[in-house]
């Protein structure tokens, strides 16, 4: 009985060669899938890197603490970076 199945292939050229033909194009649209998922999160992470670069900008510049301090509040000291054990 082993020989037998041994003997006999397990499908016919033709056939196979579809579901060989499919398995690439499913392993390909996952690649393009994961590329495209990582690129809106690249998009995502310069966009907000972005902002805090902005941010930290107008800050060193006096945007934000000096029209707190022109206000008659307090603006924070040391450039707003919080120190500690916890960072």
């Amino acid at each position: 009985m082993a020989f037998l199945l041994a003997e006999s292939p397990a499908l016919p050229l033709l056939e196979a060669g579809t579901y060989v033909a499919a398995a690439y194009v499913v392993l390909f649209a996952m690649v393009l899938l994961y590329v495209a998922i990582m690129a809106i999160r690249l998009s995502r992470i310069e966009r907000e890197l972005g902002e805090l670069l902005q941010a930290l900008d107008d800050e060193d510049r006096g945007g934000p603490a000096a029209a707190t301090a022109a206000a008659g509040g307090t603006a924070p000291q040391g450039g707003g970076a919080k120190t500690g054990a916890g960072l």
